[in-house]
């Protein structure tokens, strides 16, 4: 037994004790007395009674997660804490616990973007399910585009980058232990985006935490990220006319079906692995004057560098990859980058964390951003702080944890292939297929978008499936996604285990995925 959970232990049986001696009541919790750690609210929330300063998701699936409205949450216990580890620190974090059938587990969300704030979306869906839930605001309030909480504060970066989700979670499953009388018997966590991040950095350097991890589209790697964004960007800038508008980006969608859509067997307006489209720009180049149909120069120009990977100049080495076939539309969105021209992208969450954490300069201008010694600097600065790109998974796969990933091959935001690579790092550290089968798979999911949305099917019970292969030793050989809308199921398709792929039987209609089956790619 290592040290951590010794102490872990000792602090559990104290603390057991006294709360016996109190009595178990939500309202008790308020004089609970953890580490480091101050509780501010113990309250007892009436079924259906949650009030939010925030405005919650929509009700209904999105990706790997269901958000449910506060008018049908259940009756639970409302726990809300601050914990100071470190001189400057201040996380903030709330534990959600049903008050009746409760089903003896605890889940940890993360949270999006720059964090800055409580992802009680998120919480409300583990709520429903009859799971203890906790979420940290990452150790800073802001709205989460904004990376100004880093300026001269290395302590919050620090929390963002990796302490927030640790000690919310160590502090989460005390006050679960005092609340109930009892440990959980399996914690899981979910998140997507930055939550993906905190997905592979529990794993990575807290293997004890859960039991089970659910990372979705993660941002791997903050710095060579932003750097990528700044490539576009700087593309944008370099060559006057290249940005492209929302109706050419449709323009050149259809073209990359038009050209590859078949290739997977199926014409369905998917893509089942874009990496096998070689789709070129050019072929929609204006013969004559620019027009609603075609792309100047620039513009291919243009999208070419969003296609292609953010290189190092002097030694050719890739930074980031780049964007696949078939995201073209999710670029004009906020998260993909093809800003208005010229592209201010220094008010946006594009190059956040390289503005305020790394170059501590709220005027640094990203067309100075030098993509060798630039991104030199910035992987020094961060010094690991943001990066979860480490492919030792020893300790976590020895403990029995379970990794799920997905991905959303038409992601506008953050590459699919940068889950590929991070896939592939583990499976060669790990010596092969066989080193990681029963402990880490990887979901490509065609048609979706950064953590959902898009035109393939784009929802699933992630939760489930992790739950199932913990707790039942049932490796989830294919996850069933749906396309839904309005309030109907359009198409089913199964997401299979990388780098298998949904292959279709040859008969039946190709909207109902129990005609598709997880093979390995021709």
């Amino acid at each position: 037994m290592k040290l951590v959970d010794v102490v872990f232990a000792a602090i559990l049986m104290n603390m057991l004790s006294s709360q016996a001696s109190a009595g178990a009541t939500c309202e008790n919790l308020a004089s609970l007395s953890l580490p480091d750690t101050t509780i501010t609210l113990a309250q007892t929330v009436a079924a259906g009674a949650l009030r939010l300063q925030t405005h919650l998701p929509d009700a209904g699936p999105y990706g790997g997660i269901t958000f449910v409205a506060a008018k049908d949450l259940p009756e639970f216990c409302r726990v809300a804490g601050v914990v100071r580890p470190a001189k400057d620190s201040e996380i903030k974090f709330e534990v959600w616990m049903p008050t009746s059938k409760w089903n003896g587990k605890f889940m940890g969300l993360g949270n999006g973007a720059m964090g800055g704030s409580i992802s009680y979306g998120s919480m409300s869906g583990p709520l429903f399910r009859g799971y203890a839930t906790a979420s940290t605001d990452t150790g800073h309030e802001s709205t989460a585009q904004d990376g100004s909480y880093a300026l001269g504060h290395r302590e919050k970066v620090i929390d963002f980058g990796y302490r927030a989700a640790h000690e919310m979670t160590v502090k989460a499953k005390l006050i679960v232990a005092a609340y109930y009388g009892r440990s959980p018997n399996f914690s899981y966590w979910y998140g997507c985006s930055t939550g993906g991040r905190q997905a592979l950095v529990e794993a990575q350097r807290f293997p004890a935490d859960y039991n089970g991890i659910v990372a979705g589209a993660p941002a791997i790697f903050l710095t060579h990220m932003q750097a990528a964004s700044v490539w576009k960007a700087q593309a944008i800038r370099k060559n006057p006319g290249g940005l492209v508008p929302p109706a050419k980006l449709l323009l050149i969608h259809k073209a990359v079906l038009a050209a590859c859509d078949a290739r997977d067997g199926v014409k369905d307006g998917l893509l089942e692995d874009p990496r096998l489209c070689d789709f070129d720009p050019k072929i929609l180049e204006c013969k004559d004057e620019d027009g609603p149909d075609c792309l100047t120069a620039a513009q291919i120009t243009v999208v070419r560098a969003f296609y292609g990977p953010a290189v190092n100049p002097r030694t050719k080495e890739q930074i980031f990859p780049g964007m696949v076939p078939g995201s073209e539309v999710g670029w004009s969105s906020d998260v993909g980058r093809m800003h208005a021209d010229p592209p201010d992208i220094t008010k946006t969450l594009a190059t956040a964390y390289l503005r305020y954490a790394v170059f501590q300069d709220p005027k640094w201008d990203y067309m100075t951003f030098d993509f060798d010694s630039g991104v030199a600097s910035a992987d020094r600065i961060d010094d690991g702080v943001t990066r979860a790109t480490d492919p030792n998974l020893r300790d976590f796969f020895r403990r029995g944890g379970k990794l799920l990933q997905y991905h959303g091959w038409s992601d506008p935001s953050i590459s699919p292939l940068s889950s590929i690579n991070y896939y592939n790092s583990v499976l060669n550290f790990m010596g092969g297929p066989s080193g990681i089968r029963d402990f880490y798979r990887l979901f490509m999911a065609p048609g979706m978008d950064h953590c959902g949305g898009g035109d393939g099917p784009n929802t699933f019970d992630s939760i489930l499936a992790i739950q199932e292969w913990v707790e039942a030793g049932k490796a989830p050989e294919q996850m069933m996604a749906m396309r839904i809308r309005d309030g109907k199921t359009e198409r089913t398709r199964p997401l299979c285990p990388y780098p298998q792929v949904a292959t279709y039987k040859g008969t039946g209609s190709t909207d109902d995925g129990a005609n598709f089956s997880c093979s390995a790619p021709k």
